[in-house]
Protein backbone atom coordinates (compact mmCIF):
# COMPACT_ATOMS: atom_id res chain seq x y z
CA UNK A 1 0.00 0.00 0.00
CA UNK A 2 2.92 2.35 0.76
CA UNK A 3 4.59 1.63 -2.21
CA UNK A 4 1.04 2.12 -4.42
CA UNK A 5 0.55 5.56 -2.68
CA UNK A 6 4.12 7.00 -3.18
CA UNK A 7 3.73 5.86 -7.04
CA UNK A 8 0.63 7.55 -7.34
CA UNK A 9 1.92 10.55 -5.89
CA UNK A 10 4.42 10.78 -8.88
CA UNK A 11 1.82 10.35 -11.83
CA UNK A 12 0.71 14.20 -11.87
CA UNK A 13 4.56 14.96 -11.89
CA UNK A 14 4.76 13.06 -14.84
CA UNK A 15 7.03 10.62 -13.27
CA UNK A 16 6.83 6.65 -13.47
CA UNK A 17 6.80 4.49 -10.05
CA UNK A 18 10.23 3.16 -10.96
CA UNK A 19 11.69 6.69 -10.55
CA UNK A 20 12.71 7.43 -14.09
CA UNK A 21 12.00 10.87 -16.09
CA UNK A 22 12.82 11.51 -19.56
CA UNK A 23 13.11 14.88 -18.95
CA UNK A 24 16.17 14.46 -16.62
CA UNK A 25 18.54 15.75 -19.20
CA UNK A 26 21.08 18.99 -19.08
CA UNK A 27 18.92 21.89 -17.68
CA UNK A 28 19.34 25.44 -18.95
CA UNK A 29 18.32 27.88 -16.36
CA UNK A 30 17.43 31.45 -16.66
CA UNK A 31 19.50 34.52 -16.20
CA UNK A 32 20.53 34.75 -12.92
CA UNK A 33 20.16 31.34 -11.68
CA UNK A 34 23.16 28.96 -11.11
CA UNK A 35 24.03 26.60 -13.77
CA UNK A 36 22.08 22.83 -12.88
CA UNK A 37 24.41 19.96 -13.25
CA UNK A 38 23.25 16.99 -15.11
CA UNK A 39 21.04 14.94 -12.85
CA UNK A 40 19.34 11.44 -12.84
CA UNK A 41 17.67 12.49 -9.92
CA UNK A 42 13.80 12.10 -9.99
CA UNK A 43 11.89 14.95 -9.57
CA UNK A 44 15.10 17.05 -10.92
CA UNK A 45 13.90 18.60 -14.04
CA UNK A 46 10.20 19.39 -11.83
CA UNK A 47 12.39 20.74 -9.21
CA UNK A 48 14.56 23.38 -11.36
CA UNK A 49 12.31 24.71 -13.23
CA UNK A 50 8.51 24.15 -11.77
CA UNK A 51 9.22 24.29 -7.91
CA UNK A 52 5.77 25.37 -6.77
CA UNK A 53 4.28 25.12 -3.13
CA UNK A 54 2.24 21.95 -4.59
CA UNK A 55 5.96 20.00 -4.83
CA UNK A 56 7.61 21.61 -1.74
CA UNK A 57 4.19 19.94 0.11
CA UNK A 58 4.83 17.17 -1.27
CA UNK A 59 8.39 16.33 -0.37
CA UNK A 60 7.38 17.76 3.37
CA UNK A 61 4.19 15.79 4.43
CA UNK A 62 5.91 12.24 4.12
CA UNK A 63 8.77 13.84 6.60
CA UNK A 64 6.14 15.85 8.65
CA UNK A 65 4.24 12.11 8.84
CA UNK A 66 7.64 10.56 10.09
CA UNK A 67 7.89 12.77 12.89
CA UNK A 68 4.49 12.26 14.33
CA UNK A 69 5.06 8.35 14.01
CA UNK A 70 8.27 8.51 16.36
CA UNK A 71 6.31 11.26 18.72
CA UNK A 72 4.23 8.07 19.24
CA UNK A 73 7.07 6.03 20.17
CA UNK A 74 8.32 7.01 23.89
CA UNK A 75 4.66 7.00 24.93
CA UNK A 76 3.95 3.69 23.78
CA UNK A 77 6.78 2.07 25.72
CA UNK A 78 6.41 3.98 29.04
CA UNK A 79 3.13 2.69 28.63
CA UNK A 80 4.03 -1.25 28.18
CA UNK A 81 6.62 -0.60 31.40
CA UNK A 82 3.75 1.24 33.76
CA UNK A 83 2.39 -2.32 32.99
CA UNK A 84 4.92 -4.47 34.45
CA UNK A 85 6.24 -5.29 38.10
CA UNK A 86 8.08 -2.53 39.90
CA UNK A 87 7.19 -0.10 37.29
CA UNK A 88 8.92 2.96 39.21
CA UNK A 89 12.35 1.33 39.18
CA UNK A 90 11.93 0.48 35.78
CA UNK A 91 10.47 3.38 34.35
CA UNK A 92 13.36 5.41 36.20
CA UNK A 93 16.13 3.32 34.98
CA UNK A 94 14.46 3.37 31.20
CA UNK A 95 14.25 6.83 31.35
CA UNK A 96 17.73 7.21 33.02
CA UNK A 97 19.15 4.65 29.95
CA UNK A 98 17.57 6.75 26.96
CA UNK A 99 18.88 9.59 28.23
CA UNK A 100 22.21 8.18 28.20
CA UNK A 101 21.67 6.52 24.56
CA UNK A 102 20.59 10.22 23.50
CA UNK A 103 24.05 11.77 24.62
CA UNK A 104 25.94 8.88 22.67
CA UNK A 105 23.88 8.99 19.36
CA UNK A 106 24.05 12.91 19.53
CA UNK A 107 26.71 13.24 17.04
CA UNK A 108 25.05 11.50 14.45
CA UNK A 109 21.85 12.84 14.53
CA UNK A 110 22.71 15.75 12.22
CA UNK A 111 23.69 13.20 9.04
CA UNK A 112 20.36 13.25 7.73
CA UNK A 113 20.79 17.21 6.98
CA UNK A 114 24.83 16.21 5.84
CA UNK A 115 23.60 13.79 3.36
CA UNK A 116 20.61 15.59 2.19
CA UNK A 117 23.22 18.54 1.18
CA UNK A 118 25.71 16.29 0.03
CA UNK A 119 25.14 12.85 -0.85
CA UNK A 120 24.11 13.84 -4.81
CA UNK A 121 27.39 13.43 -6.59
CA UNK A 122 29.37 9.99 -6.47
CA UNK A 123 32.62 11.99 -4.41
CA UNK A 124 30.77 13.42 -2.32
CA UNK A 125 28.39 10.55 -1.75
CA UNK A 126 31.64 7.80 -1.07
CA UNK A 127 33.15 9.90 1.17
CA UNK A 128 30.47 11.28 3.37
CA UNK A 129 29.82 7.63 3.35
CA UNK A 130 33.01 6.73 4.96
CA UNK A 131 32.88 9.47 7.22
CA UNK A 132 29.36 8.48 8.72
CA UNK A 133 30.17 4.60 9.04
CA UNK A 134 33.58 5.89 11.26
CA UNK A 135 31.34 8.22 13.30
CA UNK A 136 29.05 5.29 13.75
CA UNK A 137 32.29 3.55 15.21
CA UNK A 138 33.06 6.32 17.45
CA UNK A 139 29.27 6.78 19.24
CA UNK A 140 29.41 3.00 20.12
CA UNK A 141 32.70 2.94 21.62
CA UNK A 142 31.51 5.99 23.65
CA UNK A 143 28.38 3.21 25.37
CA UNK A 144 30.93 0.98 25.50
CA UNK A 145 33.40 2.83 27.61
CA UNK A 146 30.24 4.62 29.45
CA UNK A 147 29.33 0.74 30.24
CA UNK A 148 32.93 0.18 31.57
CA UNK A 149 32.90 -0.25 35.34
CA UNK A 150 35.72 2.61 36.05
CA UNK A 151 33.15 5.44 34.25
CA UNK A 152 29.61 3.88 34.73
CA UNK A 153 30.16 3.19 38.70
CA UNK A 154 31.35 6.76 39.73
CA UNK A 155 28.68 8.07 37.44
CA UNK A 156 25.35 6.36 38.78
CA UNK A 157 26.19 6.16 42.40
CA UNK A 158 28.85 9.21 43.13
CA UNK A 159 27.56 11.96 40.53
CA UNK A 160 23.91 10.74 40.15
CA UNK A 161 23.03 9.35 43.63
CA UNK A 162 21.49 6.12 42.17
CA UNK A 163 20.61 2.83 43.98
CA UNK A 164 22.18 -0.14 43.62
CA UNK A 165 18.90 -1.66 42.04
CA UNK A 166 17.95 1.13 39.74
CA UNK A 167 21.83 1.30 38.63
CA UNK A 168 21.67 -2.52 38.17
CA UNK A 169 18.42 -1.68 35.88
CA UNK A 170 20.08 1.44 34.01
CA UNK A 171 23.39 -1.20 33.31
CA UNK A 172 20.89 -3.86 31.52
CA UNK A 173 19.39 -1.47 29.60
CA UNK A 174 22.26 0.19 27.67
CA UNK A 175 23.75 -2.95 27.52
CA UNK A 176 20.76 -3.57 24.73
CA UNK A 177 21.11 0.06 23.76
CA UNK A 178 24.60 -0.94 22.50
CA UNK A 179 23.26 -1.28 18.38
CA UNK A 180 21.03 2.15 18.81
CA UNK A 181 23.35 5.16 18.59
CA UNK A 182 25.46 3.37 14.93
CA UNK A 183 21.75 2.34 13.46
CA UNK A 184 20.36 5.50 14.37
CA UNK A 185 23.56 7.35 12.26
CA UNK A 186 23.18 4.61 9.45
CA UNK A 187 19.51 5.50 9.02
CA UNK A 188 19.68 9.20 9.11
CA UNK A 189 22.51 9.01 6.63
CA UNK A 190 20.15 6.87 4.11
CA UNK A 191 17.37 8.98 4.82
CA UNK A 192 18.82 12.15 4.07
CA UNK A 193 20.21 10.42 0.47
CA UNK A 194 16.19 9.30 -0.68
CA UNK A 195 15.50 13.29 0.38
CA UNK A 196 18.30 14.47 -1.31
CA UNK A 197 16.59 12.28 -4.61
CA UNK A 198 12.82 13.34 -3.61
CA UNK A 199 11.83 9.93 -2.22
CA UNK A 200 10.23 10.96 1.25
CA UNK A 201 8.22 8.72 0.83
CA UNK A 202 10.32 5.89 1.53
CA UNK A 203 11.39 7.75 4.40
CA UNK A 204 8.12 7.00 6.29
CA UNK A 205 7.65 3.24 4.74
CA UNK A 206 10.95 3.11 7.01
CA UNK A 207 10.02 4.44 9.82
CA UNK A 208 6.64 2.61 9.76
CA UNK A 209 9.00 -0.47 9.96
CA UNK A 210 10.51 1.07 12.66
CA UNK A 211 7.42 1.05 14.81
CA UNK A 212 5.74 -2.32 13.59
CA UNK A 213 9.11 -4.00 14.96
CA UNK A 214 9.35 -2.02 17.90
CA UNK A 215 5.85 -2.61 19.02
CA UNK A 216 5.94 -6.60 18.27
CA UNK A 217 9.08 -6.86 19.96
CA UNK A 218 7.66 -5.15 23.41
CA UNK A 219 4.58 -6.88 22.98
CA UNK A 220 6.36 -10.93 22.97
CA UNK A 221 8.63 -9.77 25.69
CA UNK A 222 5.62 -8.62 27.84
CA UNK A 223 3.84 -11.74 26.64
CA UNK A 224 6.73 -14.00 27.70
CA UNK A 225 7.68 -11.60 30.77
CA UNK A 226 11.53 -12.69 30.56
CA UNK A 227 13.06 -9.16 31.27
CA UNK A 228 12.29 -6.19 33.31
CA UNK A 229 10.51 -3.38 32.25
CA UNK A 230 13.27 -0.85 31.46
CA UNK A 231 15.09 -3.83 29.53
CA UNK A 232 12.14 -4.78 27.95
CA UNK A 233 11.60 -0.63 26.30
CA UNK A 234 15.72 -0.70 25.58
CA UNK A 235 15.81 -4.10 23.91
CA UNK A 236 12.05 -2.93 21.74
CA UNK A 237 14.27 0.25 20.77
CA UNK A 238 17.10 -0.99 19.35
CA UNK A 239 15.20 -3.47 17.65
CA UNK A 240 13.25 -1.39 16.00
CA UNK A 241 16.23 1.14 15.17
CA UNK A 242 18.05 -1.77 13.83
CA UNK A 243 15.10 -3.07 11.14
CA UNK A 244 14.64 0.59 10.73
CA UNK A 245 17.99 1.11 9.06
CA UNK A 246 18.37 -2.05 7.55
CA UNK A 247 14.82 -0.98 5.89
CA UNK A 248 15.83 2.26 4.66
CA UNK A 249 19.09 1.39 3.50
CA UNK A 250 17.20 -1.44 1.52
CA UNK A 251 14.27 0.94 0.20
CA UNK A 252 17.48 3.86 -0.56
CA UNK A 253 19.14 1.38 -3.26
CA UNK A 254 17.72 3.28 -6.40
CA UNK A 255 18.79 6.84 -4.48
CA UNK A 256 21.91 5.24 -3.79
CA UNK A 257 22.82 4.08 -7.33
CA UNK A 258 21.61 7.57 -8.47
CA UNK A 259 24.56 8.89 -6.44
CA UNK A 260 27.09 6.81 -7.78
CA UNK A 261 25.79 7.56 -11.25
CA UNK A 262 26.34 11.59 -10.07
CA UNK A 263 28.29 14.20 -12.04
CA UNK A 264 31.06 14.80 -9.98
CA UNK A 265 32.07 18.06 -11.90
CA UNK A 266 30.50 20.00 -8.47
CA UNK A 267 32.48 18.11 -5.96
CA UNK A 268 31.03 19.65 -2.63
CA UNK A 269 33.77 18.20 -0.07
CA UNK A 270 37.48 17.88 -2.02
CA UNK A 271 38.57 15.90 1.71
CA UNK A 272 38.03 14.64 4.63
CA UNK A 273 39.71 17.56 6.20
CA UNK A 274 36.58 19.74 4.66
CA UNK A 275 34.01 17.27 5.46
CA UNK A 276 35.28 17.29 9.20
CA UNK A 277 35.13 21.39 8.89
CA UNK A 278 31.79 21.19 7.72
CA UNK A 279 30.03 18.48 10.12
CA UNK A 280 31.78 19.19 13.15
CA UNK A 281 29.96 22.32 13.88
CA UNK A 282 26.96 20.40 13.09
CA UNK A 283 27.42 17.62 15.11
CA UNK A 284 27.96 19.87 18.28
CA UNK A 285 24.51 21.40 17.94
CA UNK A 286 22.19 18.22 19.40
CA UNK A 287 24.72 18.30 21.73
CA UNK A 288 23.88 21.61 23.16
CA UNK A 289 20.60 20.89 22.67
CA UNK A 290 20.36 18.07 24.62
CA UNK A 291 21.37 19.75 27.40
CA UNK A 292 19.00 22.42 28.13
CA UNK A 293 15.88 19.88 28.94
CA UNK A 294 17.94 18.49 32.29
CA UNK A 295 19.23 22.17 33.26
CA UNK A 296 15.36 23.56 33.13
CA UNK A 297 13.83 20.19 34.90
CA UNK A 298 16.70 20.75 37.71
CA UNK A 299 15.45 24.28 37.32
CA UNK A 300 12.17 23.21 37.68
CA UNK A 301 13.08 21.43 40.76
CA UNK A 302 14.10 24.94 42.58
CA UNK A 303 11.03 27.33 41.31
CA UNK A 304 8.27 28.30 42.76
CA UNK A 305 5.43 25.46 42.57
CA UNK A 306 8.19 23.10 41.93
CA UNK A 307 5.99 19.77 42.15
CA UNK A 308 2.67 21.33 40.12
CA UNK A 309 5.40 22.63 37.10
CA UNK A 310 7.17 19.19 37.24
CA UNK A 311 3.90 17.69 36.97
CA UNK A 312 2.70 19.92 33.79
CA UNK A 313 5.67 20.18 31.93
CA UNK A 314 5.54 16.65 30.44
CA UNK A 315 2.06 17.43 29.12
CA UNK A 316 2.80 21.00 28.21
CA UNK A 317 6.08 19.80 26.52
CA UNK A 318 3.66 16.34 24.31
CA UNK A 319 1.27 19.12 23.34
CA UNK A 320 3.86 21.51 21.44
CA UNK A 321 5.62 19.22 19.90
CA UNK A 322 3.24 17.64 18.14
CA UNK A 323 3.09 21.13 16.28
CA UNK A 324 6.82 21.35 16.39
CA UNK A 325 7.55 17.57 15.07
CA UNK A 326 5.93 19.23 12.02
CA UNK A 327 8.27 22.17 12.17
CA UNK A 328 11.26 19.76 12.53
CA UNK A 329 10.85 18.26 9.10
CA UNK A 330 10.99 21.54 6.96
CA UNK A 331 15.35 22.04 7.21
CA UNK A 332 15.49 18.90 5.01
CA UNK A 333 13.19 19.66 2.74
CA UNK A 334 14.56 23.34 2.63
CA UNK A 335 17.96 21.94 1.93
CA UNK A 336 17.13 18.92 -0.79
CA UNK A 337 14.99 22.26 -2.83
CA UNK A 338 17.34 24.45 -2.49
CA UNK A 339 20.30 22.08 -3.76
CA UNK A 340 18.39 22.36 -7.05
CA UNK A 341 19.08 25.90 -7.89
CA UNK A 342 19.03 29.17 -5.83
CA UNK A 343 16.06 30.37 -7.78
CA UNK A 344 13.44 28.16 -5.54
CA UNK A 345 14.21 30.82 -2.38
CA UNK A 346 11.45 32.58 -2.80
CA UNK A 347 9.31 29.69 -2.80
CA UNK A 348 10.86 28.07 -0.08
CA UNK A 349 10.38 30.89 1.86
CA UNK A 350 6.66 31.42 1.29
CA UNK A 351 5.80 27.43 2.27
CA UNK A 352 8.20 28.35 5.67
CA UNK A 353 5.90 31.54 6.08
CA UNK A 354 2.84 29.39 5.49
CA UNK A 355 3.81 26.41 7.34
CA UNK A 356 4.90 28.97 10.50
CA UNK A 357 1.38 30.77 9.94
CA UNK A 358 -0.14 27.16 10.38
CA UNK A 359 1.90 25.54 13.27
CA UNK A 360 1.22 28.75 15.27
CA UNK A 361 -2.21 29.29 14.45
CA UNK A 362 -3.29 25.68 15.02
CA UNK A 363 -1.47 25.85 18.76
CA UNK A 364 -2.76 29.60 19.19
CA UNK A 365 -6.29 27.83 18.64
CA UNK A 366 -5.82 25.32 21.34
CA UNK A 367 -4.07 28.02 23.65
CA UNK A 368 -6.74 30.68 23.28
CA UNK A 369 -9.72 29.20 23.11
CA UNK A 370 -11.74 26.79 25.65
CA UNK A 371 -9.89 23.86 23.97
CA UNK A 372 -7.22 24.53 26.33
CA UNK A 373 -9.46 23.21 29.26
CA UNK A 374 -10.55 20.58 26.82
CA UNK A 375 -7.06 19.50 26.30
CA UNK A 376 -5.38 19.46 29.77
CA UNK A 377 -8.45 18.15 31.90
CA UNK A 378 -10.46 16.13 29.13
CA UNK A 379 -7.77 14.35 27.66
CA UNK A 380 -4.93 14.78 29.92
CA UNK A 381 -6.85 14.61 33.24
CA UNK A 382 -5.13 17.15 35.04
CA UNK A 383 -7.01 18.62 37.77
CA UNK A 384 -8.65 22.04 37.88
CA UNK A 385 -5.57 23.48 39.66
CA UNK A 386 -2.71 22.34 37.23
CA UNK A 387 -5.05 23.31 34.43
CA UNK A 388 -5.27 26.56 35.72
CA UNK A 389 -1.55 26.69 36.13
CA UNK A 390 -0.62 24.91 32.51
CA UNK A 391 -2.46 27.67 30.37
CA UNK A 392 -0.15 30.78 30.84
CA UNK A 393 3.02 28.89 29.97
CA UNK A 394 0.69 27.21 26.94
CA UNK A 395 -0.25 30.57 25.50
CA UNK A 396 3.40 31.83 25.55
CA UNK A 397 4.60 28.72 23.65
CA UNK A 398 1.85 29.23 21.24
CA UNK A 399 4.16 30.64 18.59
CA UNK A 400 7.01 28.25 19.25
CA UNK A 401 6.20 26.12 16.58
CA UNK A 402 6.40 28.97 14.53
CA UNK A 403 9.89 29.78 15.26
CA UNK A 404 11.14 26.18 14.78
CA UNK A 405 9.80 27.08 11.54
CA UNK A 406 11.73 29.92 11.04
CA UNK A 407 15.43 28.36 12.49
CA UNK A 408 15.14 25.68 10.33
CA UNK A 409 14.83 27.79 7.37
CA UNK A 410 17.59 29.75 8.67
CA UNK A 411 19.27 26.61 9.13
CA UNK A 412 18.75 25.27 5.63
CA UNK A 413 20.07 28.64 3.97
CA UNK A 414 23.67 28.29 5.89
CA UNK A 415 23.58 24.35 5.42
CA UNK A 416 23.08 24.67 1.80
CA UNK A 417 25.52 27.34 1.26
CA UNK A 418 28.43 25.20 3.87
CA UNK A 419 28.30 27.82 6.79
CA UNK A 420 27.75 25.57 9.49
CA UNK A 421 29.62 27.20 12.75
CA UNK A 422 26.56 29.69 13.01
CA UNK A 423 24.37 26.81 13.54
CA UNK A 424 25.90 25.75 16.56
CA UNK A 425 26.35 29.39 17.62
CA UNK A 426 22.77 30.14 17.87
CA UNK A 427 21.99 27.21 19.75
CA UNK A 428 24.53 27.74 22.19
CA UNK A 429 23.20 31.69 22.31
CA UNK A 430 19.61 29.86 22.95
CA UNK A 431 21.11 27.39 25.49
CA UNK A 432 22.82 30.12 27.41
CA UNK A 433 19.71 32.71 27.57
CA UNK A 434 17.67 30.14 28.46
CA UNK A 435 19.44 29.10 31.71
CA UNK A 436 20.62 32.94 32.29
CA UNK A 437 16.74 33.64 32.42
CA UNK A 438 15.26 31.16 34.41
CA UNK A 439 17.94 31.75 36.95
CA UNK A 440 17.30 35.22 36.63
CA UNK A 441 13.38 34.47 36.99
CA UNK A 442 13.95 31.59 39.69
CA UNK A 443 15.79 33.66 41.70
CA UNK A 444 13.80 37.00 41.89
CA UNK A 445 10.10 36.53 40.39
CA UNK A 446 6.84 34.64 42.10
CA UNK A 447 6.20 33.16 38.56
CA UNK A 448 5.54 29.51 38.73
CA UNK A 449 8.76 27.12 37.07
CA UNK A 450 6.27 26.09 34.32
CA UNK A 451 5.78 29.69 32.90
CA UNK A 452 9.20 30.84 33.70
CA UNK A 453 10.00 28.23 31.46
CA UNK A 454 7.95 28.77 28.75
CA UNK A 455 9.55 32.55 29.35
CA UNK A 456 13.07 31.27 28.72
CA UNK A 457 12.35 29.16 25.86
CA UNK A 458 10.52 31.38 23.97
CA UNK A 459 13.33 34.11 24.44
CA UNK A 460 15.85 32.13 24.03
CA UNK A 461 14.87 31.03 20.58
CA UNK A 462 13.86 34.56 19.48
CA UNK A 463 17.65 35.08 20.35
CA UNK A 464 18.96 32.42 18.18
CA UNK A 465 16.90 33.41 15.24
CA UNK A 466 18.29 37.13 15.68
CA UNK A 467 21.80 35.91 16.29
CA UNK A 468 20.66 33.68 12.52
CA UNK A 469 19.66 36.96 10.71
CA UNK A 470 23.17 38.07 9.79
CA UNK A 471 25.09 34.89 8.99
CA UNK A 472 22.26 34.75 6.75
CA UNK A 473 21.95 38.10 4.97
CA UNK A 474 25.34 37.61 4.63
CA UNK A 475 25.20 34.27 2.50
CA UNK A 476 22.06 36.19 0.89
CA UNK A 477 24.70 39.08 -0.37
CA UNK A 478 27.29 37.06 -1.34
CA UNK A 479 24.76 34.62 -3.72
CA UNK A 480 23.41 38.18 -4.95
CA UNK A 481 27.19 39.62 -5.61
CA UNK A 482 28.03 36.00 -7.62
CA UNK A 483 25.02 36.31 -9.75
CA UNK A 484 25.88 39.99 -10.47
Amino acid sequence: MLVSSFSYSLVPLGLSPNGDCPFCTNVITKSGDSPVRNRDSPLSFIMTQQTTLKTIYRLWWPLALTWLMMAVEGPFLAAVIARMGDSATNLAAYGIAYAFGLITEAPVIMLLSASTCLARGRSDYLRLRSFSLCLCAVVTLMLILLLTPTVFTPLTNTLLGLSADIASHVYQALLLLLPWPAAIGIRRFYQGVLIAHHQPGLVAAGTMVRLLVMSTTAFTLWTLDSLAGASLGACALSAGVVAEAVATRWLARRAIALSLRGDDEDIVMHSYAALSRFYLPLAMTPLIGLSIHPVVTFFLGHSYKPLESLAVMPVLYALTFLFRALGLSFPEVAIATLKEGRHNREVIRKFALYLALALGGGLSLIAFTPLNIFWFATLSGLSAELVALAIPPLQIMAFFPALTVAIGYQRAILIDAGTTLPVTLATAIEAFAIFTILTFLVLYSTLPGVTSAALAYLLGRLLALLYLCWPCSKVLRLDSTAVL
